[in-house]
């Protein structure tokens, strides 16, 4: 039973074992639950990002994917993948089943911080658990079966997402003992999800009509993508800001340069894209804005505001520059994902090894780094690259066994049939559109009851035999 009351300011008092009396105050809780349904609201910005990136025969699909994540991970994470993540009697790599079914997760001082309790560290870390298998899956782009990557969420964020939050902000983990430096999750969410994004691509193959004119489409709604950053460049105040745990000046700085992070680099994406196009693109712009974000998210903590600024820039350039990986490598990364979270949390990484200052971790009172190069602590940045380069081995290795152990269970491969890919994923998956049903057939260019099994849709060119009964159906319509 839970026995809390409050002193006369009003902060909430509990009681630990021994009956000493714990201080919660609540701005600092009520920060931290407002900073949670920020970064709830970064997962449907996911689904719109994605969503609009690609053909409209797709696009409720990517929608329905970041859904999926939060009904899946939420349960996960009930289940056991908090006790895996963040229980105090666990291995430097892995908890245990101390918290299983959130078992005593109650009152008590959290892992994260004495200032806020268990309880809501357990919901405000959910978020991030979330939002990475979010990111993750946009790898199925135009081509992945959605009952399988419902089993897949649930082994991924287990095995690879639990694992590697672990070691990186549990007090017994590997990477947080070595002295790793990771704000707000530049290795368990975005090295993760990005590698994982890699290992699902290369698994999954190329889409029909890759290296062609097919592919060669342009976004089918910019103000989806628009809307998407908006909701993650809005969240992510919560993301970066709430990993102070409390309402303090660190906090603040956190919000500050995670804001001029993203203004650089959607800047600095859209100059490289207009000395080819010279033409000013949202899309570049909304791509730069979520590297800059990306890149500061582990230092966000830890770096002042000039510091920041190269974080953009570069985040921007180097995620920009890595879109090309896919064709120099030949992989097909739909979204860019590896190009924009597996790249830029590395380089958000590495410079947090370079521009850590201690006196910006101290900016909430009680804080204590040795910083990086900064504060001439050389060997910072070999420990962020140690963390980075396993965040990146295990994510790979660990997500391609998941999907080849799932590709020899029936009914479990991930990879939906040429048919369905023709069709659209939403038409042969979900028998629903984004769009009314009008738009799909004009779209289509032709009737539904074609008598054949598949037609192309959006930009791409009718499968051969939908060209043929279209000009059957033409012939007709021309007949008196």
């Amino acid at each position: 039973m839970v026995n809390v009351t409050y002193d006369s300011s009003g902060d909430l008092i509990a009681y630990d074992p021994d009956g000493a009396e714990i201080v919660y105050n609540l701005g600092d809780m009520g920060f931290v639950i407002a900073a949670m349904a920020l970064v709830w609201i970064m997962i449907p910005g996911v689904g719109f990002f994605y969503s609009g990136l690609l053909r409209r025969k797709n696009a409720l699909s990517m929608i329905y994917s970041s859904l999926a994540s939060v009904a899946v991970v939420s349960f996960q994470w009930f289940f056991w993948g908090y006790s895996l993540a963040f229980s105090e009697t666990g291995s430097a790599f892995i908890g245990d089943l101390k918290y299983f079914g959130l078992k005593g997760v109650l009152d008590q001082p959290s892992m994260g911080s004495p200032r806020i309790p268990a309880l809501l560290f357990c919901v405000y870390q959910l978020m991030f658990a979330i939002i990475t298998a979010a990111l993750a899956v946009g790898a199925i782009a135009e081509r992945g079966r959605l009952g399988p990557i419902l089993v897949f969420i649930f082994m991924w964020t287990t095995l690879v997402y639990d694992p590697i939050a672990c070691w990186t902000w549990n007090a017994n983990g590997w990477s947080f003992v070595l002295g790793g430096l990771d704000f707000a999750g530049g290795t368990p969410v975005h090295i993760s999800s990005g590698t994982a994004a890699l290992a699902i691509s290369v698994y999954l193959g190329k889409r029909r009509g890759y290296g062609t004119e097919r592919l060669a489409y342009k976004p089918h709604n910019t103000t989806y993508v628009v809307l998407g950053t908006v909701f993650l460049w809005f969240g992510w105040f919560g993301f970066n800001g709430g990993s102070a745990l409390s309402a303090n000046l660190r906090a603040v700085q956190a919000c500050i340069v995670t804001n001029l992070a993203a203004s650089v680099g959607g800047l600095t994406w859209m100059f490289w894209d207009y000395r080819i196009e010279k033409k000013w693109s949202a899309v570049g712009f909304c791509s730069g804005a979520i590297s800059g974000l990306v890149a500061i998210t582990p230092a966000s903590g830890f770096v002042g505001a000039p510091a920041a600024v190269l974080f953009g820039v570069l985040g921007g350039t180097l995620c920009n520059f890595a879109t090309q990986l896919k064709f120099l490598l030949g992989y097909d990364d739909a979204l860019d994902i590896f190009a924009t979270h597996g790249v830029g949390g590395i380089v958000g990484n590495l410079l947090t090894g370079l521009f850590a200052q201690a006196s910006v971790a101290g900016f909430d009172g009680f804080s204590v780094i040795t910083g990086g190069w900064l504060d001439k602590n050389y060997i910072q940045l070999a420990y962020q690259l140690a963390d980075s380069v396993a965040g990146v081995s295990y994510s790979f290795v660990m997500t391609t066994i998941i999907l080849w152990i799932m590709h020899f269970i029936p009914g479990l491969r991930l990879r939906a049939s040429e048919e369905a890919e023709i069709l659209g994923i939403d038409d042969a998956e979900m028998g629903e559109f984004a769009y009314d049903y009008v738009g799909l057939e004009q779209e289509i260019g032709h009737t539904i009851d074609t008598g054949i099994g598949a037609t192309g849709g959006s930009r791409e060119p009718d499968h051969h035999a939908a060209q043929a009964s279209n000009s059957s159906v033409s012939e007709k319509n021309q007949q008196p």
